[in-house]
């Protein structure tokens, strides 16, 4: 990261401190106080004159049993991380197809984000279904060339634009797999918040797959961690894996207190937190077009999930200079996350909707959308 974007970053840092509204708020930029008022309830979900946990007893094990109730499932096993997670339940199917081989889109999670883990750490070898920006189809998994022990769905597909298919989609691409006599893993990083769009309980859609990975904190609120979900004998072996990895941490009640809070205060709100992503997706398109953007596109037009993407005709640092000159300069941040480049000319981030931004109507965010675009003018003109 360069000095000047260092620099920006610390500004946003306190631009969203500061501003009295933000659209997108983020824990990525809270202070260390705001995030430890998340356990001012945790006596609200589990009795804190218990013992704390010792290498994942305890409230680990509320957790997963709470976890386990809500997905469907016979069992459930914590992990400090879903990278860890996944390659832990990815290796477990592996040794029981036979087939180290995993079928996956070329967006998805491990193959962007996480350094080859996949092959460099657990043996297994990914095989990409594809790379266009949408969710695999039925098709593409019954022609895949090579035969695949696992696919991977996951859902939504981030990179993609928080997209998702539909669910008579979903039904086929899974019921494709297992014509080919694999077995289906959801990475459900995100899965909380696919309800809506799929109109069905976030146990029907895990009870599609053989195994589902859950994240706590990225719409749970929580300080971190994650969970495999499945079969019982399947989890028994993935908590082998999990201490063989590392991941049997000493004492982790601080995270898994936290992701019982999400649990119990964020969970019933996600379907809340969609219907506004969609009040606020169609604001900020009138908003663009209002304010004379040649080209501004939010994707998807109708938010499947919470979380959605913008996609602008600036240039990346002109976007983000003006993004943080608008919360250091006005009471409202309207993009708190960082911009990234779509392209030529052409910027890209993303915005979350969750509590913060109930409290912005739909006028609120066109009159940010002009004060946001009037910045952007000024920095490109200096």
């Amino acid at each position: 990261m360069s000095e000047a974007a260092v620099k920006r970053y610390e500004r946003r840092q306190v631009a969203h401190r500061a501003a009295e509204r933000v659209l997108a708020r983020t824990s990525a930029l809270a202070t260390v106080r705001e995030r430890l008022a998340l356990l001012d309830a945790a006596g609200d979900v589990y009795d804190l004159d218990r013992t704390a946990d010792m290498y994942g007893n305890g409230v680990v094990e509320t957790l997963e049993e709470r976890t386990a109730a809500l997905l469907g499932t016979e069992a459930a096993a914590f992990f400090p991380t879903g990278t860890m997670a996944q390659q832990v339940a990815l290796r477990c199917w592996a040794a029981r197809t036979g087939n180290p081989a995993v079928a996956l889109h070329a967006l998805s999670h491990p193959e962007m984000h996480e350094r080859h883990a996949f092959s460099q750490v657990s043996g297994l070898r990914p095989v990409r279904l594809t790379s266009e920006p949408r969710q695999p189809t039925a098709e593409e998994v019954r022609g895949l060339e090579e035969p695949f022990g696992t696919l991977m769905l996951e859902l939504p597909l981030r990179e993609a634009g928080f997209l998702l298919p539909s669910w008579e989609e979903l039904e086929e691409v899974t019921g494709a797999a297992r014509t080919r006599e694999a077995v289906v893993h959801f990475d459900g990083a995100r899965l909380w918040e696919s309800t809506a769009h799929f109109g069905r309980t976030v146990d029907e859609i895990a009870a599609l797959a053989d195994s589902v990975y859950v994240s706590y904190y990225k719409s749970l609120g929580a300080y971190g961690g994650a969970a495999i979900a499945g079969p019982a004998a399947l989890i028994e072996e993935a908590k082998a894996w999990r201490h063989r990895y590392g991941g049997q941490l000493f004492q982790q009640f601080p995270t898994a207190l936290s992701a019982l809070v999400g649990l119990e205060r964020e969970l019933p709100r996600l379907p809340e937190y969609v219907r506004h992503a969609r009040v606020v997706a169609a604001a900020l398109r009138e908003g663009f077009a209002a304010a004379g953007v040649p080209w501004a596109r939010v994707h998807p037009e109708e938010p499947h999930t919470h979380e959605f993407q913008v996609w602008l005709p600036y240039e990346v640092d002109v976007a983000a200079e003006a993004a943080v000159r608008q919360g250091e300069q006005t009471d409202a941040l309207l993009f708190a996350r960082a911009w990234d480049r779509g392209g030529p000319g052409l910027a890209v981030t993303e915005i979350e909707v969750r509590a913060a931004a109930l409290e912005w109507t739909a006028d609120d965010v066109r009159g940010a959308v002009a004060d946001f675009v009037s910045l952007v003018e000024k920095v490109a003109r200096e």
